[in-house]
């Protein structure tokens, strides 16, 4: 530096030679990039949540930043980014620096159904991320008013073959409950008519009121409701929920469906592996803590911690599965 300094003829003012010693001070500096992975994490996390406030996928992320940020020994603070079905939020983690300071809790619908569904999706679930872990497992629930004339599949299926039309509600078109009404249909070959609702409390309401006689329902939203005896379970779609014990699932009623509709936490693509192993270390530690348990539980979730690169398969598999429920039904959102 000093001898730039040297170089720069006597009338260069003193303004031009400072400057000239800041850019050999910044270029000689480390890059942000450059932090030891060793030393991660040395300052505050964001977890990116493409959910209202409030609601599920917002409950679940808040309960595990909060955890997991005691464990990594820097605090994790959410932000909210909503917008057409989660997409936008997920699209702004895709694009977010591969540091570890930018994860994301993403559902079914952000990472598994909308590639199905939608044919510009701007990001790609796979390989613009890097899969951190499984959080967990939820259901959906086959619902209807407490006189709907059939209360298990068995039933449906022979109220459906008497002629009679059958309308069921879910929370929006290209929703998990859609997808498995879908499922249902395709499996059985009976035949319903879809009333997309906008938003999950709507439907509900509408359940409530009798405007409505069938319906999905995310399992947090029907355990109260069902429990109560102000609705009726028919099935589950996925695995059979804790919180509803007594609701056989769609397998276990002869429905041949055993996937599984899971939750998992995600980071860009390309965070180095040292810094993910600690991240999902710090979400496996999470899991296993009684009272993140037992909420998510209260939540309709399954805690089950699955490693990254096997959730990444996972998910890569589903979506097939999916994309051709979707082709088969004409489900696409333009």
């Amino acid at each position: 530096m000093a001898g730039l300094a040297r170089l720069l003829p006597a009338r260069t003012s003193a303004a031009l030679r400072i400057a000239a010693s800041l850019l050999l001070i910044l270029s000689a500096a480390p890059s942000a990039r450059a932090e030891d992975p060793a030393a991660y994490p040395t300052r505050k996390i964001r977890m990116l949540l493409p959910y209202a406030a409030g609601g599920g996928g917002d409950v679940v992320g808040r309960l595990l930043a909060d955890r997991m940020g005691k464990t990594l020994g820097q605090s994790i603070y959410t932000e909210n980014h909503t917008g057409a079905a989660g997409t936008i939020g997920t699209q702004m983690v895709a694009t977010s620096a591969n540091d570890g300071y930018t994860i994301t809790v993403g559902g079914m619908t952000t990472h598994v159904l909308a590639p199905a569904i939608y044919p510009r999706l701007p990001y790609d679930p796979i390989k613009d991320f890097t899969t951190i872990g499984r959080v967990g497992v939820s259901s959906i629930m086959l619902v209807a008013t407490k006189d709907f004339a059939a209360n298990d599949i068995k039933g449906l299926i022979a109220l459906a073959k008497k002629g009679e039309p059958i309308h069921y509600g879910s929370w929006g078109v290209g929703s998990t409950g859609q997808f498995c009404a879908e499922i249902l249909m395709q499996q059985t070959g009976i035949r319903m008519d879809h009333v997309p609702f906008n938003g999950i409390a709507k439907l509900a309401g509408d359940l409530l009121g009798g405007h409505i006689s069938l319906a999905t329902l995310d399992v947090a939203t029907a355990t109260p409701l069902v429990k109560e005896g102000s609705i009726m379970a028919l099935a589950a779609c996925g695995e059979r929920s804790p919180s509803l014990p007594d609701v056989a699932s769609y397998k276990e009623q002869g429905v041949a469906f055993d996937r599984s509709l899971s939750w998992a936490m995600y980071a860009p693509a390309g965070v180095a592996a040292p810094i993910a192993q600690k991240l999902s270390a710090a979400l496996k530690d999470a899991l296993g803590d009684e009272v993140v348990k037992q909420k998510l539980l209260a939540l309709g979730i399954t805690p089950q911690f699955v490693v990254g690169e096997e959730q990444r398969d996972i998910n890569a598999r589903d979506i097939t599965a999916w994309k051709q429920v979707a082709k088969d039904a004409g489900i696409e959102v333009k």
